[in-house]
């Protein structure tokens, strides 16, 4: 299934090619590093050339990943369309779950208990534990009473509570009997093109730095800026910066891609949307915007998604990947 987390932000800056006056600005507007310097004499990558053989073989690929993406989406328990509640800690470590009202989260099923258990954030981790006598929580499948977990989820009941920290830890319930589900309607995509798919070494930051991203749902998320991929996109010459969100649970190794560019708030959604490119055994990235997807909050206002900078649009219309879907998401 097509992946639905971004662990990188990025920055994309597009202009006819041949051209080297790029300039990198973070979310926060600061100038950053001399990227025009630094990429000068890199090599846009074109769109790389396959045989009818592979072009079938991957577009079968694609279409099988969206499909069951769909299915996830309708029928999953942590489907975003299951997500009903959240709640931030906030100023305080400490959230109570129960069928109590006076609960900091109250979860209604004939299961639980009135305190059910307490969540405290320790670190990077969670510390959970049960109040009632007879309450419990299952884990990776282990029915227990107390203990201290990484980001993760864990079973109450029929919800499944989503453990979430990215510094501003929260917790997410799912809800397998989310009445969300009835809305339902689909998925759109744009339909397969080989010309939107890369093979691209990554020019490394030589002095890796910090910036701020913005998100939809908390203050900015500091970020390393790890580098630049520069690509020919419909002739124009795009350097695209790489920053790895410094939140527990992302993989040091992974990049991922997050952008806006001409089909944004038109056929794709007003946020943007998102991307992880493959490494191959060669050290290059395979960077396929078929597979360009939506962030969580596009169906759902109960996530943090990081917003693009003001600085990262693509000068294209970017014709692949997911579309809009138009779901109805409540504005806080």
């Amino acid at each position: 299934m097509m992946k639905r987390l971004s662990a990188l932000a990025v920055i994309l800056l597009c202009v006819a090619a041949p051209a080297f006056g790029v300039v990198s600005i973070s979310d926060h507007g600061e100038v950053g590093p001399n990227v025009a310097k630094l990429t000068k004499k890199v090599e846009a990558a074109r769109p790389v050339m396959l045989t009818t053989a592979e072009r079938d073989s991957l577009e079968k690929t694609v279409l099988k990943d969206r499909s069951a993406t769909e299915i996830w989406l309708q029928t999953a328990p942590t489907s975003y369309l299951a997500a009903v509640a959240r709640r931030d800690f906030g100023a305080k470590n400490v959230i109570t779950l129960g069928t109590d009202p006076a609960s900091d989260l109250r979860l209604v099923d004939s299961t639980l208990k009135a305190r059910h258990l307490r969540v405290t954030v320790v670190g990077d981790s969670f510390k959970v534990e049960v109040l009632d006598p007879g309450a419990f929580f299952s884990a990776r499948g282990d029915s227990l009473q107390r203990a201290t977990l990484a980001p993760s989820a864990i079973k109450v009941g029929r919800f499944t509570v989503r453990l979430s920290h990215q510094h501003y830890p929260a917790l997410i319930v799912f809800d397998p009997q989310s009445p969300r589900f009835s809305e339902y309607k689909g998925l759109r995509w744009y339909p397969f093109d080989p010309g939107y798919r890369y093979v691209a070494a990554l020019t490394p930051n030589p002095e890796p730095d910090t910036v701020e991203i913005t998100s939809t749902h908390s203050d900015p998320r500091s970020a390393v800026r790890a580098g630049w991929f520069v690509l020919t996109i419909q002739g124009k010459r795009c350097v695209i910066e790489a920053t790895r969100l410094l939140e527990p649970g992302v993989d040091e190794d992974a990049l991922s891609l997050f952008f806006r560019d001409e089909t944004t708030g038109k056929d794709t959604y007003d946020v943007g949307r998102y991307l992880e490119p493959e490494e191959q055994d060669d050290g290059t990235w395979v960077i396929d915007f078929n597979n360009a997807y939506n962030p969580a909050c596009a169906v759902s206002n109960h996530y943090n998604c990081p917003i693009p900078p003001k600085f990262n649009k693509l000068k294209v219309a970017l014709r692949a990947g997911e579309m809009n879907h138009h779901y109805a998401v409540k504005k806080k």
